[in-house]
């Protein structure tokens, strides 16, 4: 069977939040929304001849249950009759949620689809477990903001349930990551956005989020709140709360934030019959799986196995989008790869330690601001790529047009 060609099309996506922060008072279907609702209004699109919305949300025990991408469909002013999935592949379900909906025109499902991810950690709820007995007097609690929660005690006993923090500090033991260079790291991230968002480079990308107040004119969000000017004298000075004598600090590790992306996919037909501007061709994906206790070194596999599909070389990807979980796993996944951390084409415009880690947006984010900087003529090829909680690692390849 002949592949289809997959064309990302456009992209938009909201600023990024803090915990807390600018955006907590939004819910993650309604921040959805905002992305779709700008792509949209870009396009002259008779929008009921979209085949397939698809978000990725990793939490989905809030507000974004029961099927988030429905709800995006609902709320966006889409036509009913178009249908939504929604992915959870924890850090790497924006990126999954793109590559489903490729994968969709590939094979003829599709030809039209909106794809993206959304995440509110700040309105992550806890849960409780039923009673586990009749008139028990006993109860727990859980914070679904990120982590384990209700584990099986097989999965504890045989593999562990280490914070993604501890998995972080494991990583930089095992292959021997300083914390100068995370420092270093971290602070080159906060720099390069600093002079991305200085200089509009995330302009084209971005679209407002407008939040009506009780009281006087809606409070409109149109910044990344995240970044913060920093230096490697203020990032030495921080703690290391997770493990005694450890390297991970809150500085050189991402943010908990809210965020919401998305991006049209169509196929060459679709692009002819709605007189679309491809901006890059989607080439291929894989995923991997590794330990968990080291689950931020799972790009290294993901990427073996995706150049290995495509007869390339790490090297050959003249942009790398990594997503910066921790500093020590973005560094020892590219020093596996034979790819220095610290060049230019290597997160150019910083990455989540500066502009926040939204679990479900992030890779859909990725995948835009690769797609746009392929439009620009700033690469020929981007490699986008993440690490996933319990162990695993997702990578996709886009070409120039």
């Amino acid at each position: 069977m002949m592949l289809r060609r997959v064309y990302i099309c456009d992209y938009q996506r909201t600023p990024i939040g803090r915990y807390g922060g600018v955006l907590s008072a939004v819910r993650a279907d309604d921040l959805a929304t905002v992305p779709v609702k700008a792509l949209m209004a870009r396009s002259a699109i008779d929008w009921a001849a979209l085949d397939q919305v698809i978000f990725g949300a990793a939490n989905q025990a809030g507000e974004d249950n029961r099927n988030l991408a429905r709800m995006v469909v609902l709320l966006s002013g889409l036509p009913e009759t178009v249908p939504a999935m929604t992915v959870n592949r924890l850090c790497a379900s924006g990126l999954d949620a793109v590559i489903t909906g490729a994968h969709q025109i590939q094979v003829g499902a599709a030809d039209l689809v909106i794809a993206g991810g959304s995440e509110s950690m700040s309105r992550a709820p806890f849960v409780m477990p039923k009673a586990a007995a009749a008139f028990a007097r006993t109860s727990e609690i859980h914070d679904t903001t990120i982590g384990w929660r209700f584990v099986n005690q097989q999965i504890a006993a045989r593999f562990g349930i280490e914070a993604m923090p501890e998995t972080a500090e494991n990583v930089a033991a095992e292959y021997a990551i300083s914390r100068e260079d995370q420092d270093r790291f971290a602070q080159s991230s906060q720099t390069r956005a600093e002079r991305a968002i200085a200089s509009g480079a995330y302009k084209a990308e971005l679209c407002p989020v407008v939040i009506p107040q009780r009281r006087g004119d809606p409070v409109r969000v149109n910044v990344d709140e995240h970044p913060r000017p920093t230096t490697l004298k203020a990032l030495a000075k921080l703690t290391t709360p997770f493990r005694d004598g450890g390297t991970v600090t809150a500085g050189n590790s991402s943010g908990v934030n809210d965020g919401a992306a998305a991006l049209l996919l169509a196929s060459e037909d679709a692009i002819s019959r709605h007189g679309l501007t491809p901006l890059a061709r989607f080439d291929a994906s894989a995923s991997a799986g590794v330990a968990p206790r080291v689950m931020g070194i799972g790009p290294v596999p993901a990427t073996a196995r995706l150049c290995s599909r495509i007869g390339l070389r790490p090297q050959d990807f003249d942009l790398i989008e990594l997503n910066e979980a921790f500093a020590s796993q973005a560094i020892a996944v590219c020093r596996k790869l034979e790819v220095d951390p610290f060049a230019a084409h290597v997160n150019p415009r910083g990455g989540a330690i500066a502009l926040g880690h939204p679990l479900g947006m992030t890779g859909a984010r990725l995948a835009g601001t690769a797609t746009l900087a392929l439009s620009r003529g700033e690469a020929e090829r981007a490699l986008v790529s993440l690490c996933v909680g319990v162990g695993q690692g997702v990578s996709m390849a886009l070409i120039r047009i």
